[in-house]
């Protein structure tokens, strides 16, 4: 077996029909989010030998297309599964950058030993995504507020049923281009309070980026979407309804005596990466910016007061959306008609600068791939 190190290079096996130009452009002009996919695929392999070493190898760049799993596969029966999300952003010279991958890696291995699956090394993370977007270059699109989406993931592929870690692994990543994850203008959304479900528990995987916290929360979400919200709001039940996040965004609130408050990592609540962006961004800007317990019963009382004068959430896909509206059957905290507040407005106008290129990247946070 051949261990992947940071000189290996990703084997090209490109496409022999990739989309037509025609193909590509009409998509492109119209990308929605998650809906189509460039040529290629990245691909490294991992498996545990007879001696107990496990290893890297394989590592490629080739067509996209359907994966071959045994019937018997671990990730198919145990969810042995983890994956990130980042974004590729085309600047004005052309050039092809990415927004602090090193922090998506780093994110990936926490939730890889979260869910018994091995450490791949932060090299061969950045060379998989690098190796992807120069293959899939003109898949990056450069209209207002587009990107090309990039899904790295990670599956359990070993044919067994026996109940353990799997022994045989892959790594991938895809990529798809991205417009307005919410469509449309940007406005305030409603939020959906979650009273029957809850996303994660103590000591479960609520700070891995795994497919089992999503599918647990699809069923409130679809409850959200029938009493016409956009997203479901999880609360931590047994800790005073403590705010814990959305089904798939940090929820940040901004304060009257300029405080920028999140609730606090509690082992069920996703680190985003987005959200530490902005945590940094509001201490950039002088604001008290605070990781801490924050209740429902304070939002409420908040809103009411014009204590808390902006609420937005935030994450890779949506980058920065207001709030507007919190319900449930019982009660609405907020107004649909609010207007997107002034500092969650900034941030994001900041946030989305550094990524595109117009605003001076202080922090170092971007990567150019092409």
């Amino acid at each position: 077996m051949t261990q992947v190190s940071s000189e290996l290079a990703f084997a090209q096996r490109l496409s022999e029909t990739p989309k037509s130009a025609a193909e590509r452009e009409a998509i492109l002009a119209n990308p929605g989010f998650g809906d189509h996919f460039t040529d290629h695929t990245a691909v490294v392999d991992y498996k545990v030998d007879a001696q107990g070493e496990g290893g890297w190898f394989d590592a490629r760049i080739e067509p996209y297309g359907p994966i071959a799993l045994d019937p018997a596969a671990c990730v198919l029966h145990y969810g042995q599964e983890i994956f990130e999300g980042l974004k590729a952003y085309r600047h004005a010279d052309g050039s092809v950058w990415t927004f602090r991958p090193e922090a998506n890696a780093a994110r990936l291995n926490r939730s890889a030993q979260r869910l018994a699956l091995p450490q791949l090394p932060e090299q061969t993370f950045l060379d998989a995504i690098t190796s992807l977007v120069q293959a899939d270059q003109q898949w990056v699109p450069s209209g207002d507020g587009e990107s090309l989406y990039l899904r790295p993931f990670m599956i359990a592929t070993e044919a067994f049923l026996g109940v353990r870690a799997a022994r045989e692994v892959s790594f991938r990543v895809i990529a798809s281009p991205a417009g307005n994850y919410f469509g449309g203008e940007l406005k305030p959304v409603s939020i959906w309070i979650s009273r029957s479900y809850a996303r994660a528990g103590r000591g479960g995987t609520g700070a891995a980026k795994c497919g089992g916290n999503y599918a647990a929360s699809l069923l409130p979400q679809l409850e959200a979407e029938a009493h016409g919200c956009k997203q479901v709001l999880f609360l931590d039940q047994e800790n005073d309804n403590a705010i814990e996040e959305l089904g798939g965004m940090n929820v940040f609130f901004v304060f009257k005596d300029g405080s920028l408050v999140t609730p606090a990592l509690s082992g069920s609540i996703l680190e985003g990466v987005t959200r530490s962006s902005v945590l940094q961004l509001g201490r950039d800007r002088g604001l008290n910016v605070q990781e801490r317990k924050i209740t429902l019963d304070e939002w409420r009382s908040g809103v009411a007061s014009g204590e808390i004068t902006e609420i937005f959430a935030c994450g890779t896909a949506a980058v920065i959306t207001p709030i507007g509206l919190l319900k449930d059957e019982n009660e609405e905290i907020g107004s649909a008609e609010a207007q997107a507040g002034e500092v969650t407005m900034s941030i994001r106008e900041e946030l989305l600068g550094i990524q595109t290129g117009t605003v001076p990247d202080k922090h170092g946070w971007l990567r150019r791939l092409v």
